[in-house]
């Protein structure tokens, strides 16, 4: 069996090292491909890859035919909006993704994002604590739950809201769970976004929602850039000089943002929520176990697309 690690944004060395010892300990093949820059050698490399590990690497219909021999794709991550599920699913090829294992790195981002915002920038201007504000958090999944830990280090009041988890799995943790997006965004002074991109969430924080926040309000993006509509958001922005937004996805109006909101907007350059040495080893290695699991007793635990 051939493993094939495809990564344009490589792994951590140390990262490649734990993979290709857990797939080399079960009697597999492990084969890099890194920094590879054109689709056309990510074709050819997968020909006669059985399963395959990537990172934020796109795995579309092209690259599913291209595959012959392909069993299984572990996206080393949470999100797995880069692999065409349907597509993957009509080649017969199990998905799964490695949740869990870059929460703490994306929640720490969040409160360095939040620090930053609530400190002017660190223009040298006088800020504001955290300690004593509301913090809602939007989806209370592996990253919100880590949120939530680090929160009450802060002494923030911490809120939630998130339509696929019982209330009471939410207030066990000392969070007090809301009814709607809307109870959580008129409550909160700051609010963290954690849902992922999908049909009903795309554009779905937009001026309405927004709006309800009170004054001097602050929205920190982690998750994805397409919840967000971009449109709206200026627009609020422009009619609220007291509404800042930090986001680790570059927006595609960034231009726009950084021009009329300077002080209030900032974006990393690219996304940094999972870039941390632990959570890049964290990933990868339990990619390669799962991948493992998968070939050696058929283990499906974290399949995310249908048979």
């Amino acid at each position: 069996m051939k493993v094939l690690v495809a990564t344009d944004k490589p792994f951590a060395k140390v990262a490649v090292d734990g993979i290709r010892k857990e797939i080399e300990a079960a009697g597999y093949e492990l084969v890099l491909l890194e920094k590879y820059g054109e689709k056309a050698k990510l074709l050819e490399a997968v020909k006669d890859a059985n399963a395959v590990i990537i990172r934020s690497d796109i795995i579309d219909a092209e690259v599913l035919d291209a595959a012959k021999e392909l069993k299984i794709v572990v996206r080393a991550g949470a999100g797995y909006d880069n692999v065409e599920l349907e597509a993957a699913t009509a080649h017969n090829v199990c998905v799964m993704n490695t949740p869990g294992q870059n929460s703490n790195a994306v929640a720490e981002l969040a409160f360095g994002l939040m620090v930053m915002a609530v400190r002017n920038m660190y223009n040298g201007t006088s800020g504001m604590e955290l300690m004593g504000k509301k913090l809602g958090i939007h989806a209370y999944g592996n990253v919100g739950r880590n949120v939530a830990r680090i929160a009450k280090g802060f002494g923030m009041e911490i809120y939630a809201f998130d339509a696929f988890c019982p209330k009471e799995v939410i207030e066990k943790d000392g969070v007090k769970a809301v009814g709607s997006a809307e109870e959580l965004y008129s409550t909160c002074d700051v609010v963290s976004l954690h849902i992922p991109a999908t049909v009903e969430t795309k554009n779905s924080i937009n001026y309405a929602l927004v709006n309800k926040m009170p004054k001097g309000a602050l929205l920190v993006n982690t998750a994805r850039k397409e919840v967000i509509n971009e449109a709206e958001l200026i627009q609020l922005m422009e009619e609220r000089a007291d509404l800042k937004y930090m986001t680790d996805i570059m927006p595609a109006a960034h231009e726009t943002f950084a021009a009329k909101f300077a002080g209030r907007y900032f974006s990393t350059p690219k996304k940094m929520g999972a870039q941390t040495a632990e959570a890049n080893i964290n990933a990868g290695i339990a990619a390669a176990k799962q991948i493992v699991g998968f070939l050696k007793d058929g283990c499906e635990k974290f399949r995310v697309n249908k048979k």
